[in-house]
């Protein structure tokens, strides 16, 4: 039975599979700093980017959920799936998500962030071109 409204659950569920990306952005910056790239700094300054970005976005929708007493736990995770409670002002919802879906997921948030990382670097390198 679904006891959190649609914004309740999307603020949280951003929220939980943001926080993975972020895990599996800094992941990545550590990956490249050690490893045999060549020239290491652009990947380096765009996962960066991309962090702060999504630093950012998670301390906005920490605010909201605070706002709203929602909050998430991990109460099981296996082979195949993983088990979220989000409670919200009282209730309590409990959520199972197919692992190869969350990876998906995150994926979809990864590729987000980098988008906008890459936009906002474009729309610098325009204003700098033309002043």
């Amino acid at each position: 039975m679904r006891y959190l409204t649609d914004e309740e659950l999307g603020i949280a569920s951003r929220f939980l599979f943001l926080s993975m990306a972020i895990v599996v952005i800094q992941q990545d910056i550590q990956n490249i700093q050690k490893g045999a790239f060549k020239i290491k700094e652009p990947y380096i300054q765009l996962l960066e980017k991309m962090n702060a970005n999504a630093l950012a976005e998670r301390r906005q929708l920490r605010i909201k959920m605070e706002n709203k007493k929602l909050r998430v736990m991990l109460i099981n995770k296996n082979d195949s799936f993983s088990s979220y409670l989000f409670y919200c002002k009282g209730k309590e919802e409990k959520r199972n998500y197919f692992n190869p879906a969350i990876r998906k997921k995150v994926e979809e948030i990864v590729q987000e962030i980098m988008w906008k990382a890459l936009s906002q670097d474009q729309n610098q390198a325009y204003v700098f071109a033309n002043a």
